[in-house]
């Protein structure tokens, strides 16, 4: 990991946001450095009143690690000026795709009614028409089958919830 100073930090950070402009992640953290060498304590009433620095970190997951050390007097600047390099960065990112949500959201009800529908078994056992009877019978069987696995995942789903 390599700490640099706050400008030569939003140089680094602008270009890796070109960068992975098309395609890639880029995670950002940010962490009140408290170490200062020595044993670190747990916390004192010293920690209420003094002001910390703060430590902001960069990475692409690859290559690219970098950090930046912001002291308390220059920090309103340096979120100014990190808030409008995160704004001109964002032009980049992909819109979701409503359509696409709203169709999976269509199927999976439509699903649900599916289920809800009871297949009526009619026609003669014999004769004309006993292919098609056959043809209801499996497909009542095979909504049985759908309403019992649909219904196993809810409770699992419960399941997870309560514990």
């Amino acid at each position: 990991m390599q700490l640099v100073d706050n400008e030569t930090f939003f140089q680094q950070l602008s270009t890796l946001f070109e960068s992975s402009a098309k395609s890639g992640s880029i995670w950002l953290t940010h962490k009140r450095l408290t170490y200062e060498g020595g044993d670190a304590h747990m916390s004192s009433e010293l920690d209420d009143m003094k002001e910390f620095p703060c430590l902001v970190r960069v990475t692409d997951g690859k290559e690219a690690k970098f950090s930046t050390i912001v002291q308390p007097p220059n920090l309103e600047k340096f979120h100014a000026a990190y808030g409008a390099v995160l704004k001109s960065s964002m032009t980049s990112l992909r819109k979701r795709d409503k359509k696409r949500e709203k169709q999976r959201a269509e199927e999976a009800a439509r699903k649900k009614r599916r289920l809800q529908e009871e297949v009526a078994i009619e026609g003669p056992k014999r004769g004309a028409g006993r292919h098609k009877r056959q043809r209801k019978i499996r497909a009542a069987l095979r909504l049985e089958e759908s309403k019992k696995k649909a219904q196993e995942r809810e409770e699992a789903k419960a399941r997870a919830k309560a514990s």
